[in-house]
């Protein structure tokens, strides 16, 4: 299970590998993997732009553009078979007002 970290603890310990500070000796002091240090400063790159990629904003907001397409997709099944539903149950309407 990952471990979620706060964004104050990740902006330290890249402060310390831009001091010139390597991935090893700052995950040897902190209990950090050296795999996550490298994860954190490949992100700190696309999002400062030394490197291409998904930046953390963009990033966030795709996950929240997907979330809302599910719950769209959802509403719009369930409006669709409560319409079939419908369609089942009650008859097409008929003029039922006497002609002149």
């Amino acid at each position: 299970m990952s471990r979620s970290y706060p964004p104050e603890y990740r902006r330290r310990v890249l402060d310390l590998l831009e001091a010139g500070k390597s991935v090893t000796e700052v995950a040897a002091g902190l209990e950090v993997t050296a795999q996550t240090i490298y994860n954190w400063w490949n992100q700190h790159l696309i999002d400062t732009g030394r490197k291409s990629g998904i930046t953390t904003t963009e990033s966030s907001e795709l996950i929240a553009a997907r979330r809302r397409i599910i719950e769209l997709e959802t509403e719009l099944a369930a409006t669709r078979r409560a319409n079939e539903l419908l369609k089942s149950v009650v008859s097409p309407k008929c003029d039922t007002r006497p002609s002149r």
